[in-house]
């Protein structure tokens, strides 16, 4: 006997929302048409669909109309999911989509089991995953703006001598030049108007997200994170915004996984061969943690920064830290040695800086069962 009455396929736009039902103990799946994409035609959606002691299933492919209409459901009390798109069985013969097929073939798949779902967040988790993106978006922004006045001071032939640029002391030589056409004069302050309002911007937000980071529950899992070398209050926010209580896996292979730093693999008969990673999963957390395990080509030394940062933290936590110090760092020179470009060796160290943060947060957030597990 099927687990639920009916299975329902929604094929959500910003507009509409396309409906198919495929009745829990087999038969053909039914078309319903297409409802708006509002509240309250949801909930007359809902009121049509249910009846006494019956148990609805609802399924759509996540995107860019987010988890409003999953909360929706729930809270009336049916099980809904939100399907990986890229997960979802195709048959490469069917040149033909449309979302009446899309809604059918959402329906269908469920009621097979054929489905993957998505973790979805919390309204506290959403949050902190809405500011951290709006501060990485910031930093893109700004990144571009200080390319744009770069690219135009070059194609005028102004180049700065100094060792780095974007100093006290860039700023005093930028703000010392000057254009004999005016229209160019202004282009400059334009520019440098920008980007100083992009830095400003971008500080608000870090400052914004790491206040935030106080009242959050799982903020002692981000404090704690913080006595890994290369991981600050920032990476450390913006990691766990993404993947929320990542002590959920049940191994840190499974984490790493989830982000995409395992490799692809294409192997048939005697013949195995692996590729890349699969860049699969988020890659808000998978560009982080690369972006964390650069800090491990360098020898293993507590320096007075991470020295304080681990202070804050539990004393197995700092054992843990120290530890993938000296493993990962050793790495780091080991595939340097052999060859292995800087790229390459940082997704290997980054893929297993992974399996460290699995251990320090589930160390905060469950330390009898890692004590039972180690």
């Amino acid at each position: 006997m099927a687990e639920f009455s009916k299975y329902i396929g929604l094929d959500v736009h910003k507009e509409t929302i396309a409906v198919a039902v495929a009745d829990g103990e087999g038969g053909e799946v039914r078309y319903l048409g297409e409802i708006a994409t509002q509240p309250t035609a949801v909930k007359r959606l809902l009121n049509k669909l249910s009846r006494a002691g019956e148990r609805l299933r609802f399924c759509y492919e996540a995107g860019p109309c987010g988890y409003d209409l999953y909360r929706q459901i729930v809270a009336a009390g049916h099980s809904c999911i939100v399907v990986a798109p890229a997960l979802i069985p195709r048959k490469p013969g069917v040149r033909i989509k449309t979302d009446r097929r899309d809604a059918m073939g959402l329906a269908r798949l469920d009621r097979a089991g054929e489905l993957t779902a998505v973790w979805v967040p919390g309204p506290e988790q959403e949050a902190m995953r809405d500011l951290s993106r709006a501060r990485e978006d910031m930093k893109i922004i700004d990144r571009q703006l200080r390319q744009r006045l770069s690219g135009f001071l070059l194609r005028h032939g102004r180049r700065y001598t100094g060792k780095q640029a974007w100093t006290q002391a860039y700023w005093r030589w930028l703000e010392g030049q000057r254009f004999d056409m005016p229209q160019q004069q202004i282009v400059l302050e334009e520019y440098a108007e920008a980007v100083r309002q992009g830095q400003r911007r971008t500080a608000l937000l870090e400052q914004q997200l790491q206040r935030a980071i106080e009242g959050w529950s799982l903020g002692p899992a981000a404090q704690a994170l913080t006595a890994l070398r290369g991981v600050d209050q920032t990476a450390a926010a913006t990691l766990l915004a993404e993947l929320d209580d990542i002590s959920r896996f049940d191994h840190p292979r499974q984490l790493m996984s989830y982000v995409g730093l395992v490799p692809s693999e294409s192997s048939s008969g005697q013949q195995q061969r692996r590729g890349g990673i699969t860049k699969t999963g988020n890659s808000h957390a998978r560009r982080m943690l690369i972006e964390c395990a650069w800090g491990y080509r360098f020898p293993a030394r507590k320096t007075a920064v991470i020295q304080r940062r681990a202070e804050r933290a539990p004393e197995a936590v700092q054992a843990i830290a120290w530890q993938a110090q000296l493993r990962l760092c050793d790495k780091y020179r080991r595939l340097q040695a052999r060859g292995l470009n800087g790229p390459k060796t940082v997704t290997a160290v980054a893929r297993e800086l992974c399996g460290f943060m699995w251990a320090v947060v589930r160390q905060v957030q469950r330390p009898q069962e890692f004590s039972a597990s180690a």
